[in-house]
């Protein structure tokens, strides 16, 4: 890759960063599990990607959501959350805002279709970089939409309305595995005290990770030696969670991931960790800690299985372009000015990339999840 110089805030970060990750190292007895190594560079406060203050999304960060590319994600959402509140209050609590463009877009559509009723939008946001995104996005806006939002810091009690969570998932921390002859061995993280860096090991895998893929092999059959992928152990606690403070919801899950079928597919033996870096995506997870994002596919079946076993209600599972289309995107571009050639070009083209099979339109897929709703509920 060729990858552009650090600023000098950038090489203090580092600095930092590396200090932390040997600290833990260190009084771990000499390594820490990948998934651990993964949360520090993402999460450690103050230095983890999405809590730190570097620029992450759009042209000028490392990459672009759904929401940037096109406002009729977020309106096709808005459209959902408007038919939800057929049944359920006007509040919605969303996951991970980014720059808050998508909540931007959902409260222009509700606006359209339902005025005069406003909407409580919650975000749970950890970064406080991203905060300070989302207020200044909503600074441009009407100001009845901003106060309309708020922030916590916390799932709150007894919720009911929708829950959205757009490229959640995908930034989880994850265990990685690989399968030999007779065993199951767990990626960790050490470091070459002699070389200064940092350095992957497999070692014998955990209980809880040894126990999970021998579950996966129990309906798949078991991995070829040598195979290498990934399982999210912290999505079934944090589900559990969800589901203790919710009272009526719909939940809403979008992202990029596989059922358990695909994701564990013989030809896919190299698992599906990735890294984004000025819109470069490549597999060096221990580049630039703390400056990269690293990420995981979303592994739908297990999210369905964990979701019902923690007392959510499994409602659909779809592909993003059939989810769009369903939520009556076609009736929206009618909207368009078809005299206006240059504006209807542009939202084809945005379009386009969110529906295409070979964009995001197949490789994207949403969930939809409830608690405490009827037989009738409608998504």
């Amino acid at each position: 890759m060729n990858l552009p110089e650090l600023s000098i805030e950038e090489v203090a970060q580092q600095r930092a960063m590396r200090e932390l990750l040997e600290k833990e190292i260190r009084e771990a007895g000499g390594a820490i599990p990948f998934d651990r190594y993964m949360e520090l560079a993402l999460y450690a406060p103050g230095l983890g990607y999405y809590v730190s203050g570097a620029h992450k999304f759009g042209p000028g960060g490392d990459f672009v959501t759904a929401p940037e590319i096109s406002p009729y994600f977020g309106y096709c959402l808005g459209r959902r959350c408007a038919r939800a509140f057929e049944e359920l209050p006007r509040e919605i609590l969303e996951f991970g805002a980014g720059t808050g463009v998508m909540a931007m877009q959902i409260l222009e559509e509700l606006e359209r279709l339902q005025p005069d009723q406003p909407v409580r939008y919650r975000i749970l946001e950890v970064s406080p970089e991203l905060r300070q995104r989302q207020h200044e996005t909503f600074l441009d806006c009407p100001p009845h939409y901003l106060e309309q939002i708020s922030w916590v810091d916390e799932v709150p009690e007894d919720f009911s309305g929708v829950v959205l969570a757009n490229e959640v998932l995908d930034a989880m921390p994850v265990h990685v595995f690989r399968r030999t002859e007779k065993a199951v061995e767990e990626l960790w993280v050490s470091r070459d005290w002699d070389g200064g860096r940092l350095k992957l090991d497999w070692r014998k895998a955990g209980t809880a990770l040894k126990t999970a893929v021998k579950a996966i092999e129990s309906w798949r059959g078991e991995f070829a030696e040598g195979y290498v992928s990934e399982v999210n152990l912290r999505m079934a606690p944090w589900l559990e969670m969800l589901a203790s403070r919710l009272d009526r919801a719909l939940m809403l899950f979008v992202d990029y991931g596989y059922t358990g079928r695909e994701y564990y597919h013989p030809e896919r033996s190299m698992g599906t960790l990735i890294c984004h870096y000025r819109h470069q995506a490549h597999e060096d997870v221990l580049l630039r800690p703390g400056l990269q994002d690293i990420t995981a596919n979303v592994d739908f079946s297990a999210l369905r299985d964990a979701a019902v076993e923690a007392g959510l209600d499994f409602l659909a599972f779809t592909t993003q372009a059939e989810f769009l289309l369903g939520s009556g995107l076609d009736e929206m571009l009618g909207r368009l000015d078809p005299g206006d050639v240059e504006t209807h070009m542009q939202v084809m083209q945005g379009v386009k990339q969110l529906i295409m099979p070979d964009a995001m339109g197949e490789r994207f897929k949403v969930m939809a999840l409830g608690k405490g709703l009827g037989e009738n509920f409608r998504i």
